[in-house]
């Protein structure tokens, strides 16, 4: 009953992905909302260790600092990704998050790319590529997780 971290730069498609994952029925949780991020862009530590504690089919979605800390909880680590010109045409355009509008953050996540995804990379367990269909991308998520009970898919 694997445990999923799917993460990537801003405007690589996680919430996206998340959504039609949440849709088909799986426990997701998207750590940019209800408070899963301290000040600092890290996660709340204990709240994350109870959420894999106690689940064991959960798809989670986010990119902070100390997530590396958690890799080890997690049965697969998927990076999300796409060209950086994607990602900023993606985060300038969105309506449902703030972050990316301004060039200043547009040249914050050209940074990230440089140097924050290939630690991403080396983290993951797999790699998939953000332009691609989101059902597509559902689909191989839900791959890693053949053999889930339907006990552990919520209604």
């Amino acid at each position: 009953m694997p445990r999923v971290l799917v993460t990537g730069m801003s405007g690589a498609g996680k919430s996206t992905l998340l959504d039609e994952l949440d849709r088909r029925g799986h426990l997701t949780v998207d750590t940019d909302y209800d408070g899963w991020e301290l000040p600092g862009s890290a996660w709340d530590e204990r709240r994350m260790s109870e959420l894999l504690a106690t689940h064991g089919d959960v798809i989670v979605s986010g990119t902070v600092e100390n997530q590396g800390v958690f890799y080890d909880r997690f049965d697969h680590v998927v990076l999300l990704s796409a060209p950086v010109e994607v990602l900023i045409e993606r985060i300038s355009s969105r309506t449902n998050n703030p972050y990316g509008r301004t060039l200043e953050q547009q040249g914050e996540v050209r940074r990230y790319v440089a140097d924050v995804e290939p630690l991403l990379r080396r983290g993951a367990s797999l790699e998939l590529d953000g332009r691609h269909p989101v059902a597509d991308l559902a689909d191989s998520i839900e791959a890693l997780g053949r053999g889930w009970p339907e006990s552990h898919r919520r209604a």
